[in-house]
């Protein structure tokens, strides 16, 4: 038994991600240039104090052997006499003892053996070391077979340096990588911008205004996805003409033969107490399959009709509601419109009184009764609910329940098995939404049964 997979993790959307790259790339661009622009400075000024500090340790050194150089020498008064400054400290071991200025123990172990091996064999050196904790550069100088001369220079205000020089390649870095990341963004928002119209066009074509095109001069680079896109439309929008032109020519002929069959079938209907049980029976199955297509052809004319646009005008959608439920037989007290929603409602009057008798309808047929017809808000869009208090709909049934010809589907997943709508109703439900830009759902009412609800956009103020 496998446990619950883990939330698919939410990928960056495309200017995100370009964005970040824009970061990601100056950041390694401006610390690479930061690392050797250091790295350059670092060398060029450690081997500039290097050569400066074993100048001067010669020039000392210079300076001790003469002062040295006498029958009784004073070696402090030598060392003394050295113009030093305060960055550099220096000492002198002869036959083994250590001479300075001052007494300073921690000076003297500085000295790593390895480097008075090697000066007291006359070899002059130079090695960094560190004195105090700070970092200091040692000079060693052979003065004579008995002597050595040896210079400490301070490195403690150059490694200050450093930091500084650091702290200011990295903050330049971050501010690099910053602007990287807005010219990134930038680049994104205005690249992306003609993609953004052909989403603008595709929602407004999706909400059934086909007449919206994108213009081929926007960008020159850009021509040929626009004149592709602009002859899919064209193409789209001459096949739902088409269809819809087929849908309401086909429904109007069929309509006189209809009226002539109803007239028929009335005339049969009236003398069915002439006729034996099963001739009667008959003709009564013959009227309300008539019946049954009269309805369908009506439902396929408003669905050639419901592809258009609404046209909105200020409506009682309570009372539009209040009418549809006393011309069902159903009390008006169903109807109820929740606090802080207007009764008037900016929508088209045919299509929103077209699906409350369709939603009470199916509510009628298939859900045992509409219990509540709730009116209600949702920001700026208007929300139309009804509850039934039969079987529900099966979380995989109510995305179809509202596609067309869905009738053996529509009425399994209420629950019936059979049914006596057309299949139609829930879909011009659908489409009657749509028309407004809303959309519609089902979902589980509580306490059992269903709620159907019809979200109508900036149909409130």
């Amino acid at each position: 038994m496998t446990g619950p997979r883990p939330p698919a993790r939410r990928r960056l959307g495309l200017r995100a991600r370009v964005t970040a790259a824009f970061a990601a790339g100056a950041l390694l661009l401006a610390a690479s240039m930061a690392l050797v622009s250091y790295e350059l400075t670092r060398r060029s000024l450690m081997d500039e104090r290097e050569r400066t500090a074993v100048r001067a340790a010669y020039f000392d050194a210079a300076v001790v052997r003469n002062g040295l150089d006498t029958d009784d020498p004073d070696v402090v008064e030598v060392l003394r006499s050295l113009d030093t400054g305060g960055s550099r400290r220096a000492l002198l071991n002869i036959d083994g003892d250590w001479h300075a200025r001052t007494a300073d123990v921690g000076l003297t172990a500085a000295v790593p053996e390895e480097l008075q091996r090697l000066v007291g064999a006359g070899e002059p050196a130079v090695q960094r070391v560190r004195v105090d904790g700070q970092a200091a550069l040692l000079v060693g100088v052979p003065l004579s077979g008995s002597a050595t001369y040896y210079e400490v220079n301070s490195l403690g205000e150059l490694e200050r340096t450093f930091q500084a020089l650091a702290l200011t390649l990295t903050a330049v870095a971050i501010v690099v990588a910053g602007s990287g990341a807005a010219l990134g963004w930038y680049a994104t928002r205005h690249g992306l911008r003609p993609l953004t119209a052909v989403a603008d066009a595709a929602e407004k074509i999706a909400a059934g205004e086909l007449t919206a095109r994108l213009d081929p001069a926007t960008d020159p680079d850009l021509t040929r996805l626009s004149t592709s896109f602009n002859h899919m439309v064209d193409q789209l929008a001459r096949r739902i003409e088409r269809d819809r032109r087929f849908a309401a020519d086909v429904s109007h002929e069929l309509r006189s033969p209809l009226q002539t069959l109803a007239a028929a079938v009335s005339v049969l209907q009236r003398r069915r107490e002439h006729y034996d049980d099963r001739t009667a029976t008959a003709a009564g199955l013959v009227a309300d399959e008539i019946d049954r297509f009269q309805r369908l052809v009506n439902d396929l004319i408003d669905l050639a009709r419901s592809d258009q646009p609404a046209h909105r005008a200020t409506v009682d959608v309570a009372e539009l509601a209040r009418r549809a439920c006393v011309e069902r037989d159903l009390p008006a007290s169903l109807v109820r419109l929740t606090a802080g929603t207007p009764r008037r409602w900016r929508v088209e009057q045919r299509r929103v009184a077209q699906v409350l008798v369709n939603l009470l309808d199916n509510a009628i047929r298939y859900g045992a009764g509409p219990v509540a017809v709730r009116l209600s808000r949702d920001g700026d869009a208007g929300v139309i609910e009804v509850d039934d208090d039969g079987p529900g709909v099966p979380v995989e049934n109510r995305e179809v329940i509202f596609d067309r010809f869905v009738r053996g589907r529509a009425a399994h997943a209420r629950g019936t098995g059979t049914g006596d709508g057309t299949g139609l109703g829930l879909a011009l439900v659908a489409q009657h939404a749509a028309a407004h830009g809303g959309r519609t759902g089902v979902v589980d009412r509580p306490g059992g049964g269903a709620r159907f609800h019809v979200t109508l956009p900036g149909s409130l103020p």
